[in-house]
């Protein structure tokens, strides 16, 4: 055989045993396969059925079967390329202590989410808007390292979303379109809460 040849397959066995393009081909991967089959063989069917009522509420509040979808499988991306660099400890020690905060924040919002419905005339939009954005600035920072620009887009994507105001309160009203998904998106998030998931 060729030694150039040789050398070059070397350098390659090295470029393709190293963790961070591990990493990389992972985030990819499961990047490209973020479809609702991989997303369900991934989350629990409770996360499942929450993210089924998110699309539900989207696709009606937008008016777009497309536009609901993307920001489900963006949601979805953003989740998974999360879960592959903490498991391959890829965060330093200021990205695990913001890692820690952003948890706690999702925490927060989730019990938000779910006494807003439980207790009539508590819901503020604007306080669920606040938690949504906190989170997602954390999100930038705690990714800032790892993921490009396109993932950044991905997660402004699905906060603004979710946080506009506008969608909030068309999504808690008492007397519109969402009440049925609203009871399922609470009753979902709730049970995540006591499985201590979320």
């Amino acid at each position: 055989m060729d030694p150039a040849a040789n050398g070059i397959k070397e350098v390659a066995m090295e470029v393709f045993n190293s963790k961070s393009l591990a990493v990389q081909a992972q985030k990819k991967i499961l990047g490209k396969m973020a479809s609702k089959s991989i997303a369900t063989a991934l989350i629990d069917d409770t996360s499942s059925e929450v993210l089924d009522e998110l699309y539900k509420v989207s696709k009606e509040y937008t008016q777009s079967k497309k536009e609901a979808e993307k920001i489900i499988k963006n949601l979805i991306k953003v989740v998974i390329k999360l879960v592959v660099l903490n498991r391959n400890n890829q965060f330093n020690e200021d990205e695990m202590l913001l890692m820690e905060k952003f948890k706690k924040k999702v925490h927060q919002l989730a019990m938000t989410v779910v006494s807003f419905h439980q207790v009539d005339f508590t819901f503020d939009r604007n306080v669920l808007s606040k938690l949504l954005n906190d989170c997602r600035d954390m999100l930038h920072q705690i990714i800032d390292r790892h993921l490009t620009a396109k993932s950044h887009g991905r997660v402004n994507h699905v906060f603004n979303h979710f946080a506009d105001c506008e969608f909030l309160a068309a999504l808690y009203n008492p007397f519109g379109p969402y009440k049925a998904s609203l009871e399922k998106i609470c009753k979902g998030v709730n049970k995540m809460l006591d499985d201590q998931n979320i």
